[in-house]
């Protein structure tokens, strides 16, 4: 089936917005160090978490399309063994990361996020990786980067004692196709199929 590229406009739109989200729920967390909806993590982890994906998608895209996350994917490994190998390497990166208040840890990232975000619209159709003989371009990895942003801001949100829901969901949607090719998509209600896709239940903490 022919792949619809992303809509430009609307991808840059959303990560702005990912990002913007993610610093205004940051700042409603007042206890770093309460549980969040990812499990085994607490604000304060998450927020590291926040850094390293942000330092690591720079990383990947300056480096497109030969980044250690390229070689990665070029290998065609099953998806439940890119799931394990991608959360040792958040643990891994999580143990070593300089301790550090939360957020200072929220700053580092949007230093990285937008540096991401000055860079990628010059880049926009270069090849970012090739998984399965498809070729998915740094603008389809900016898709992977808005599902990312929005889920982590309502992880933040749910750990802060509220909620948050993307202005923008539909648009998730097909980002997760463009950026999370190694995943399934259920269906229903955009966001919350978004949220139970990621392995999220929508009424945590019940």
């Amino acid at each position: 089936m022919e792949r619809t590229p992303p809509d430009r406009h609307r991808v840059l739109g959303s990560y702005a917005d990912g990002v913007r989200a993610i610093r205004a729920m940051a700042a409603r967390v007042d206890d770093w160090s309460v549980p969040t909806p990812c499990a085994d993590w607490q604000a304060i982890d998450l927020a590291g978490h926040l850094r390293c994906v942000a330092e690591n998608y720079l990383e990947y895209l300056q480096d497109a399309p030969d980044s250690r996350l390229a070689k990665l994917f070029a290998r065609e490994v099953a998806s439940a063994v890119l799931i394990r190998q991608q959360a040792r390497q958040n643990a891994t990166e999580l143990a070593v990361l300089h301790p550090e208040p939360g957020p200072e840890r929220i700053v580092a990232f949007t230093v990285s996020a937008g540096a991401y975000a000055d860079l990628m619209p010059d880049m926009w159709d270069r090849t970012h990786l090739i998984y399965r003989g498809t070729k998915y371009t740094v603008g389809d990895h900016a898709g992977a980067a808005c599902v990312e942003w929005h889920l982590h801001a309502w992880d933040l949100a749910r750990a802060a004692g509220g909620d948050y829901r993307p202005r923008d969901p539909e648009l998730l949607v097909s980002a997760w196709h463009w950026g999370v090719p190694h995943l399934p998509l259920g269906a229903g209600d955009p966001w919350e199929t978004v949220l139970r896709s990621s392995g999220r239940s929508p009424g945590w903490p019940a």
